[in-house]
Formats: structure tokens, C-alpha cells, sequence
């Protein structure tokens, strides 16, 4: 299995442990770490997925992976006030 492989199952596993611990209210979308985990699963599918010339997919994750971001500072915007 390559590396490229691997990154993006590291992805897939990130977006699915991220949602399964919120859907089961182990961690909440009002934190940071939820979001973490959507973005480093979003750069890891961006990864392979450019390894892969799947143009589409890179264009999807790229925009999950801002997402996640902008709810990061928003996060942290909020906790500062």
C-alpha cells in the first residue's frame, strides 16, 4: 500500500471518527478539536486525491478543510471575547 494510500484511509477515518464522536456526544461542534479533525481529515483526502488527479475531490476537501477553519477562529474568536 503506498503512502498516498494511506494518507487518504487516514482521511476517510478522521471525517468518520469525527462525526461518530459528535453524533454520539462524545465532543461537540462548539469546540475546536471537532473541527481539527475535519481539516486534517480534509488535507489527508487532498493529498491522495491529488495524487489521484481527482480534481473534483480536491476541490471538495478543499473547501471542508476551510470550513473547518473558519469555525476554528470563529471558535477561538468567540472564547476571546
Amino acid at each position: 500500500m503506498s503512502l498516498y494510500t494511506i494518507t487518504g484511509w487516514v482521511g476517510a477515518l478522521l471525517f468518520i471518527a469525527a462525526y461518530f464522536m459528535l453524533s454520539i456526544r462524545v465532543i461537540s461542534a462548539e469546540k475546536p478539536f471537532y473541527h481539527y479533525l475535519n481539516a486534517a481529515g480534509g488535507v489527508c483526502l487532498v493529498v491522495h486525491a491529488l495524487h489521484l488527479s481527482d480534481l473534483p475531490n480536491v476541490a471538495v476537501n478543499m473547501v471542508w478543510t476551510g470550513i473547518a477553519m473558519l469555525a476554528v477562529y470563529r471558535i477561538s474568536r468567540d472564547f476571546r471575547k
